[in-house]
Formats: C-alpha cells, structure tokens, sequence
C-alpha cells in the first residue's frame, strides 16, 4: 500500500508498521502511548515517556542513518520543522520509509497525529487523541493578555507567527504580541533584543524549560517591567499527549 504523507511524498507500507523509529520527542511519546511494541528507536532528546527503552540515534538534527538503517524499521517518523530535508532524504536513498509531518496549528497537529497513527500505523484512534480533539474543539476563552515566548538567550530568541505555538496559545486566550500583523510570517522564531520582550505593552512573559531551560535563578531576573511565569515547553510545544495537559494551561497565572 502506497500512501502519501503530510508533504505529500510517496509511502510504500504494504503491512502494518511493526518496527518504527521516531526522530521527534513529540512523535515518540505519542507512539509510545498509542502502539509502545512497535517502537524500537529514538532520538537523544526523547525524554517520555521516563525510562524509555529503545535503541538511540542520536539527535533530530544530526540522526545516526547507519544506527537508523541497522535497526530495519519498517517506518522512520520525522517532522518538517524539526529535522532536515537532508536526512530524509538520505534515508530515503537507503530504502527507509519516512512519513513526514507537518505541522503549524492546533487543528494541523490533531489531523497530522490521526493520519499518522490511523493510516501509516494502522492502528486504532487512542483515547489521549479522542480527548485532545474534545478539549481543543471548544470555544475559546476570554481574552486573557498579551504574552511574549523566548525561546532562547544571548542571543534572545522568541517564538512568532505560523507557530504550533502561537496558534495554541491564541486557543488559551492570550495574544502573542511577536506574531502580529507586523510580522515576518516566514520568520517563526526571529531573534530579538531583550526591550523587545520586556516593554510596558506586554502583560506576561513565559519563559519555557526547552529548548533553552529557563529556570528561577535563570531568565526572571533579567525582565524589569513585565512578569514572567515559568512553564512546561512540553506543554506549548509538543503535539501528541501533551496536548491534554495543556488544555490545563488555560488556568495558569
């Protein structure tokens, strides 16, 4: 069976996955809530489920192919934003099936995860995706701030338009003010300078765990004029299971 995924490139599955390798920490847990026996790779920074045991292949941006291609996967699963067209390829050319996918929104994240795991897995609809789609399908809350998102320091990163990100933290009620009409819609997390952040028109600043790890003793002090609250980054940017969790963000202060 020939199916074709998000990017629309050819995926040649003639039985049901039965050994697949993930190269995203979202897509791993995912897998390993939905179809754990099927999963026998993943990368450095697939840190859930705790204690997962399967074999490591290093990172998303500099996969180990020959590790990948060792272990005879049925199906390698990557993410456009996430990993290099350059590996997929190259993984391609070893003969691996990759399923690529793609994702910029709460709605593309809940369709991308059931294409993933009805079509290329063939596996059943698991309940966290059931409860994600009835969580995410309700109105939006009252309006509730307008929040900025670094990402990263020296240099200040942020995160901006078409983002997983934004579009989840618009779906909570707040407003990222670096995803505006103004914004390079092609630039998704721009750097920027620290009064970009920290200025009198913003209400919040959230300072994620990953990929930088901001901490109490790390990101708070340098904001004079906004406040700032810490937060999961599994929870603003993993698509999969976390997306439950972070249904609980809209009652965050």
């Amino acid at each position: 069976m020939t199916l074709r995924d998000d990017l629309g490139a050819p995926v040649d599955l003639p039985t049901p996955p039965r050994r697949v390798v993930s190269l995203v920490p979202s897509l791993t847990e995912a897998l390993a809530a939905t179809c754990p026996d099927v999963l026998v790779g993943a990368t450095d920074w697939c840190t859930h489920p705790a204690g997962l045991d399967v074999t490591r292949v290093r990172g998303t941006k500099n996969p180990d192919l020959p590790t990948i291609a060792d272990l005879s996967p049925d199906l390698v699963v990557a993410n456009k934003e996430e990993n290099r067209e350059l590996d997929v390829r190259r993984l391609r050319e070893r003969g691996v099936q990759v399923w690529v996918t793609d994702i910029e929104d709460v709605p593309s994240a809940l369709a991308s995860m059931r294409r993933l795991v009805v079509e290329a897995l063939r596996q059943p609809v698991p309940t966290w995706l059931d409860r994600a789609d009835d969580l995410w399908g309700g109105d939006p809350p009252a309006p509730r701030g307008r929040v900025a998102v670094p990402i990263w320091r020296d240099p200040w990163m942020a995160v901006g338009p078409r983002t997983y990100t934004t579009d989840l933290l618009t779906r909570l009620g707040w407003t990222n003010v670096l995803a505006g009409p103004d914004a390079d819609p092609d630039d998704r997390y721009p750097r920027v300078e620290l009064t970009d952040l920290d200025r009198p028109d913003i209400d919040l600043v959230l300072l994620p765990d990953e990929p930088y790890e901001f901490t109490a003793d790390d990101g708070p002090e340098a904001f004079e004029r906004v406040p700032t609250l810490l937060v999961s980054g599994r929870l603003l940017t993993w698509y999969g299971p976390a997306m439950v969790e972070a249904h609980a963000l809209r009652d965050a202060r």
